[in-house]
């Protein structure tokens, strides 16, 4: 009896968790939309970094220990801050060209990236109801996409880049978890962050490349500039939402399976919208919706079915 209160109680935080890091995550999309017109996606992310890993030290100070950081899983840790560096970084990226409803909606494919990841790397197994929500999942997807109509975005395909390599990384967050703190885990994520996107930043000055003709590979390659107070305090504060959004999310997938908490990654469709009209004075395409819907309906269908 004791067995199944403490699997429901971890599933139950994890599910928590998880949704309290997506609506963190929510606002940081809205400010970096924002960012995306006058500076460098680089740039955004070192900044962040840089004051959200003092707030992650402490962290692991108060959980763990200094001595924590010192894992012989770190070639595992810093691999998976790459995954994550290309996840956010394309995502990031998607923002100047397309609508923020239709950039978040095309990575909430997240979930179904999990389910089929979740069945290669974690042997949880996936029913052919499942799989058959997978397929109709992307057909969502091409409903948003419309390919071959003449109104097709190349930078939709950030947004799916983004959801698969995320997908891999809580994957690996949850195949992994019984070895590391989740602190350690978003710390080594964030101190990866900072290194390579100032690394990234250095070869494109170093090779000359300073503009772009799309909007997506522009906030990409956009030399680096000194923001004014109120951009740097912005990005100063995506610090703390990433320090704080990413612990809930990698809490999350460590406490629960990964095939019942990814379901409620959805819930940020509640509030991307609200942002998107605030904001940017954008209203969702009908496509949008419609393939939004399919979407969730598919996922949310895909991972119930799904048997451990």
């Amino acid at each position: 009896m004791n067995e199944p209160r403490q699997a429901l109680s971890r599933n139950l935080i994890g599910v928590l968790s998880l949704c309290l890091g997506v609506f963190v995550f929510s606002t940081q999309d809205a400010i970096l939309k924002g960012l995306s017109g006058s500076h460098a996606v680089t740039l955004a992310i070192v900044l962040r970094s840089i004051v959200g890993l003092p707030i992650l030290f402490a962290m692991v100070c108060y959980e763990k220990g200094p001595a924590a950081l010192r894992t012989r899983n770190w070639k595992l840790l810093v691999a998976r801050g790459f995954i994550l560096l290309t996840s956010y970084t394309t995502y990031y990226m998607a923002f100047p060209a397309l609508p923020l409803a239709e950039a978040v909606a095309l990575f909430f494919t997240s979930p179904i990236f999990v389910t089929i990841l979740a069945a290669l790397f974690l042997r949880e197994k996936v029913t052919l109801k499942s799989w058959a929500a997978v397929i109709a999942g992307f057909i969502g997807v091409l409903i948003i996409l419309r390919p071959g109509t003449g109104l097709f975005e190349p930078a939709a395909l950030l947004s799916l880049l983004s959801a698969a390599a995320y997908a891999l990384s809580m994957v690996l967050a949850r195949r992994y978890s019984a070895d590391e703190p989740t602190t350690v885990m978003a710390f080594y994520v964030n101190a990866v962050y900072m290194v390579m996107a100032a690394g990234i930043a250095l070869l494109f000055h170093l090779l000359g490349i300073t503009h772009a003709a799309h909007p997506s590979l522009e906030f990409l390659v956009r030399p680096w500039d000194v923001p004014d107070l109120r951009d740097l305090a912005l990005m100063g504060l995506c610090g703390i939402i990433a320090a704080l959004g990413m612990t809930l999310l990698t809490h999350a997938y460590r406490l629960a399976r990964a095939n019942l908490v990814t379901v409620f990654e959805y819930t940020g469709m509640l509030w991307v919208p609200l942002w998107g009209f605030l904001f940017f004075q954008e209203v969702p395409k009908w496509t949008t919706v419609i393939g939004t819907l399919i979407i969730i309906a598919a996922g949310i269908y895909a991972v119930r079915n799904a048997k451990a």
